[in-house]
């Protein structure tokens, strides 16, 4: 089990920068397909304007991603590192490329140095999401094998299925941000933008689920094994999960229930990372299997230790990040003489609550790492598991108590 939880972590922060960061770099698309004129001067200017705050911290879950396959299963990463290095190279210099780009924007001086630098970043945008599928297309056609550089540097990324999951991987992301954009303009009473938005999100939401259904078979042609586990296996809930909140989404988005679509457009994105993964469980890469990839004892216990403990910092932080760039401005003092909750007594003890997440994070590290057997180390992850639960509590209820009382 404790070798299979760093992988958890994993497809968990791979499945928040696809939604995440997906809709980051779906914004850049549609900044590109925004058309000549005024109208299409707004849908770029909007689309920057809502992303731009929170574009870093949408990335923080590659780097996340990155690190901690990178510690768990070295042989692994390595093996796709040398193989996959061009489309890991081209994603990593359009992220760049897109860091620059929001850097430069705010300094242009004339509208042809803006359209230059809005081209640069759409293209980067488009580039980043296509070499991370095509990349993960490498993967799952087993053409990544064990070793450095192993593997043939193009054919493992260019060919069929790589391109196709590619290509899907540009379609969800535009999805993704149409979306949200959407629900962001309906919150700013946009109507104009977002009629625009939501034309974009059900026209790309039908031509994602087009691109989806014909992979699979696409998958099957090149990958029999994997294709019968989406279709047949235990994926194949997922697999119906993913599709049933893709036609979830485009029905709230249709009828204008935005707020919904967020959650069920990151489920459909999320099933199909689980299904991926449940398709080739326990297999990372051909011959190579999660506990025979997975580092040491010491190693896993301290990567599991550095996340929870690290949860406790960044759960909170970008929590209030996005709970700022939804409603549109920062909460500050904008309220005349706020009212203030009546003194009392807190509904929880903050220190009772940092005591027993202490405990818990000391049960937590010693079972894992002093212990054998398998009961002990679930008993340790649900301590540690306690200990983010808890921190977490032990930050929020105070900052809560000293909240301004709604009017």
């Amino acid at each position: 089990m404790l070798e299979a939880l760093p992988l958890v972590f994993v497809l968990i922060g791979l499945a928040l920068y696809t939604v995440l960061g997906g809709a980051d770099l779906g914004a850049g698309f549609w900044q590109l397909a925004a058309g000549r004129g005024g109208q299409g001067e707004r849908v770029r200017e909007y689309a920057h304007g809502v992303m731009a705050p929170v574009w870093e911290a949408n990335h923080v879950w590659l780097i996340f991603v990155i690190t901690v396959f990178w510690t768990a299963y070295p042989t692994a990463f390595g093996s796709i590192a040398s193989t996959l290095a061009i489309p890991i190279f081209i994603a990593l210099l359009g992220i760049m490329f897109r860091g620059m780009a929001y850097a430069l924007r705010a300094g242009a001086r004339t509208p042809r140095e803006s359209a230059r630098i809005d081209t640069l970043f759409s293209v980067s945008s488009i580039l980043v999401p296509f070499a991370l599928g095509a990349a993960v297309g490498g993967i799952a056609t087993d053409r990544v094998p064990v070793g450095n550089a192993a593997g043939n540097l193009w054919t493992s990324w260019l060919n069929a299925t790589s391109i196709f999951i590619g290509l899907l991987a540009v379609v969800t992301s535009a999805y993704l941000a149409a979306v949200f954009l959407a629900a962001d303009a309906a919150h700013d009473r946009e109507s104009e933008l977002e009629r625009e938005f939501r034309l974009r999100a059900l026209g790309s939401g039908v031509v994602a689920g087009a691109i989806a259904i014909a992979g699979i078979f696409v998958v099957g042609h090149e990958n029999h094994d994997l294709f019968e586990s989406l279709v047949t296996g235990r994926a194949l809930a997922a697999v119906i999960v993913s599709g049933l909140a893709g036609i979830a989404t485009l029905v709230l988005v249709y009828v204008r229930r935005y707020e919904a679509t967020r959650y069920c457009s990151a489920l459909a994105v999320a099933a199909i990372i689980a299904g991926w993964a449940l398709a080739r469980w326990p297999t990372i890469l051909p011959g190579l299997t999660v506990d025979q990839a997975a580092a040491g004892h010491d190693t896993l216990v301290a990567i599991v230790v550095a996340v929870l403990a690290g949860a406790v910092i960044l759960f909170p932080a970008l929590a209030v990040l996005f709970r700022l760039t939804l409603a549109g401005r920062f909460r500050a003092a904008e309220q005349a003489a706020p009212e203030r909750q009546a003194p009392g007594h807190p509904i929880v003890n903050g220190r009772l609550l940092t005591r027993v997440a202490a405990a818990c994070l000391i049960a937590g590290f010693g079972l894992l790492s002093v212990a054998e057997a398998g009961w002990a180390h679930a008993l340790g992850v649900v301590a540690l598991l306690g200990f983010v639960v808890c921190g977490f509590a032990a930050i929020v209820v105070p900052a809560l108590d000293d909240q301004p009382a709604a009017r």
